[in-house]
């Protein structure tokens, strides 16, 4: 199968402007093409697509898909590139047409810009079908023509990252516990060796004295994993790390404090955050980025049972704080505080932790972009151009003093899991918590509550858990591994 894109004229009438790959094979098929799209009615509009067969022995079906306006570039409106969302989007739609006819194999136009293309393709055509007897056919797409090879590996580098988040996060609890999730990027891991990977046990948390980590684990039967990645791909081993932290529940009943049973299934996806972080490293280390990173993952469950953690109780920090759980269904920020003090080990250039954190995420700004809370502007400069590049967006929210009143006025302890007034402001107090364990100057919390799944949003996403912004974060590490003036 052959997909090729077409621009919709800036009027609607006229012939069909074709990208350089579909003029070339226009001319093979001695202008067949523009014939037949001239006969079929108006120019394709953005999305939209039309199938020709029999058109060239080699390519027995032609998937033509509309690019929308040509040139189109970054929306200020809209915070990203349209003309790359176009191509994603539409080289998506064109391969799982292709797939629909059970058609093995995809040569892909470049559109303008194989990356954007590659990404389209290897995303769109995604699914998780692990555990189905019936699934759809593979598709393999490559590239057509061979001007733009470079770019176009590195989109299927980008998106198979994001694949691989996707794939972690939908697969069920029990068959991705906190063990099976360690072991599965460690064998992702395993051909670089620039990489090494510490898969921690309990008894290790334990003597780093990670008190609040350990209250939500030792609810649940499944042990608790610290999941370390060190990846040295900066030109001196001793160069600071950036250094990634992900929330890693891999499955969230909310604890004593329950969550109510409608929905609770997609709690197998609490991981996100570490899906996200250690599957960026996964690519980063793909694209071979001139770039140490450390990657940390505090992997366990959150259930209710006879040892686990209670509204009321007391725990202690790894920094000596104490922390009252009003709620234990506010787990992830107890373990990324244990998390976020050890990140600092390792003098960092910057920290950027991910996390499902907040259903109020999810409310303040749906799945259009993912929330960030830092205390650097140089940061989320670089996190806000590499996801206007990346299709995958970023919005500032505020880490005003404001919100840390509201979760250090507490009657037991130091801190208290939740705002003082219970759902107002939920994604800052929640960040407001996070920052008393921060004391790098460059740190950036990324609530990703509100992108974990795509239902239709993003037309290049299936159905189901959606990986992001995983490519945003592979975007920004390669931004900073080119700016050496920080």
């Amino acid at each position: 199968g052959l997909v090729l894109g077409v621009y919709s004229g800036e009027k609607d009438e006229g012939a069909a402007q074709l990208t350089s790959a579909g003029d070339a094979f226009d001319r093979l098929v001695s202008g067949k093409l523009r014939e037949l799209l001239s006969l079929c009615g108006p120019p394709l509009k953005k999305g939209k697509t039309r199938v020709f067969h029999g058109l060239h022995q080699d390519f027995p079906s032609v998937v033509v898909v509309g690019l929308g306006k040509n040139n189109a570039g970054v929306n200020e409106q809209e915070n990203w590139n349209e003309g790359k969302e176009n191509i994603r989007a539409a080289v998506a739609v064109g391969c799982r047409q292709i797939q629909d006819l059970e058609i093995p194999c995809v040569e892909v136009d470049p559109c303008g810009d194989a990356q954007a293309a590659a990404e389209g393709a290897v995303l769109g055509l995604h699914e998780y079908n692990e555990l189905k007897q019936k699934k759809k056919p593979v598709v393999t797409p490559q590239l057509h023509g061979s001007a733009e090879s470079e770019a176009w590996q590195k989109g299927v580098i980008y998106a198979e990252g994001q694949n691989l988040a996707r794939y972690l996060m939908e697969a069920p609890a029990n068959y991705i516990t906190p063990i099976k999730f360690a072991e599965h990027i460690e064998q992702k891991l395993r051909s670089f060796s620039n990489v090494k990977v510490h898969v921690r046990p309990e008894s290790w948390i334990a003597t780093q004295q990670m008190g609040a980590f350990l209250s939500v684990a030792k609810g649940s039967a499944e042990p608790p994993i610290f999941l370390e990645i060190n990846y040295l791909g900066g030109a001196n081993a001793s160069d600071s790390p950036l250094v990634l932290v992900g929330k890693g529940v891999t499955f969230d009943s909310g604890g004593i404090s329950l969550k109510p049973s409608s929905g609770m299934d997609a709690m197998r996806a609490d991981m996100g955050g570490a899906a996200t972080v250690c599957s960026a490293i996964v690519a980063a280390a793909a694209l071979n980025l001139p770039l140490n990173i450390i990657g940390l993952a505090p992997l366990c469950e959150n259930m209710p049972s006879g040892k686990a953690n209670k509204p009321g109780d007391v725990v202690r920090a790894k920094n000596g704080k104490t922390i009252q759980v009003d709620n234990t269904d506010a787990e992830g920020r107890l373990l990324l505080a244990d998390a976020l003090c050890y990140a600092h080990n390792f003098n960092p250039r910057a920290i950027v932790n991910a996390a499902t954190l907040t259903g109020a995420m999810d409310v303040a700004l749906g799945s259009a972009a993912t929330g960030v809370f830092t205390n650097s502007s140089w940061l989320w400069t670089h996190l806000y151009e590499a996801s206007v590049l990346t299709g995958d967006r970023v919005w500032r929210m505020p880490l005003f003093e404001h919100y840390t009143k509201q979760v250090t006025d507490c009657p037991l302890a130091d801190l208290s899991n939740i705002g003082k007034y219970s759902r107002a402001g939920g994604a800052c107090t929640a960040a407001a918590f996070l920052k008393e364990f921060v004391t790098a100057s460059h740190w950036a919390h990324l609530d990703i509550a509100g992108v974990m799944s795509n239902k239709d949003e993003v037309p290049y996403l299936r159905k189901g858990m959606a990986g992001r912004p995983t490519r945003t974060l592979v975007e920004f590490a390669a931004r900073l591994s080119q700016d050496s003036h920080s």
